[in-house]
């Protein structure tokens, strides 16, 4: 079984326009959270991905950096707010550690229980996530990490979904053919289409009421499926 991370498992505490609306409040930055949740949506929407062929992961480390700054800074100007800062570079430093903390974030209901009695049925288990770096201290700080027999990130392998190669790479390390596994993520394109196009299967999310549908879903619909 091979998981998203947010949106599937894990979800931030407010919107993103809250968290960065009241951090650039702090700065002398007014703008609405509303214009920033709808800014933030077509700059990430819109951007390339966050994968670098070729680079060690301290090298991918500061390439994620420096494309969240991007995208930060793009944000703001969408709004039309980026002239109001006299310190992006310190506002850019706070956003940074913020989404860096747990604090930030939830398990979303069901996560741990669901992931243990997949477990507990002898399913090995992936996240894959084209998250940045931070996420291995993230869910290990949830209590999720552990739970995972493997992480795997764009900063691991320099793919990003909905490349197959990101998702075969994952069933590798699992030792299972992508034929025999299952993806669970949000997205139609990244997670859904993306895991078929790779040769596993999917199940979107957004078709459970609740994560505790997952395991009899699974059961019924995969008959074993890693």
């Amino acid at each position: 079984m091979l998981f998203d991370a947010v949106g599937t498992l894990i979800a931030l505490r407010e919107p993103v326009g809250e968290s960065y609306g009241q951090l650039a409040r702090a700065f002398g930055v007014n703008v609405s959270a509303g214009r920033l949740e709808e800014a933030f949506g077509r700059i990430f929407s819109g951007a390339p991905p966050m994968a670098f062929p070729g680079r060690s992961p301290e090298e991918a480390a500061r390439e994620e950096r420096a494309w969240w700054r991007d995208r930060v800074r793009e944000t703001f100007r969408a709004a039309d707010q980026m002239q109001q800062f006299d310190d992006f570079d310190g506002f850019f430093e706070r956003l940074w550690s913020h989404f860096s903390e747990p604090t930030a974030w939830r398990v979303l209901p069901g996560a741990r229980s669901v992931l243990d009695r997949l477990a507990e049925r002898g399913h090995p288990l992936a996240m894959v996530s084209n998250f940045d770096l931070r996420l291995p201290r993230l869910l290990d700080a949830l209590s999720l990490a552990k739970r995972f027999d493997v992480i795997l990130l764009p900063g691991h392998c320099g793919f990003a979904k909905p490349d197959p190669r990101i998702f075969h790479e994952a069933c590798a390390r699992l030792d299972r053919a992508p034929e025999r596994c299952t993806y669970v993520g949000d997205h139609p394109d990244h997670d859904v289409a993306g895991a078929i196009a790779a040769g596993l299967q999917a199940i979107d999310v957004g078709t459970l009421a609740t994560l505790h549908e997952l395991v009899p879903r699974i059961e019924r619909d995969e008959g074993g499926s890693a």
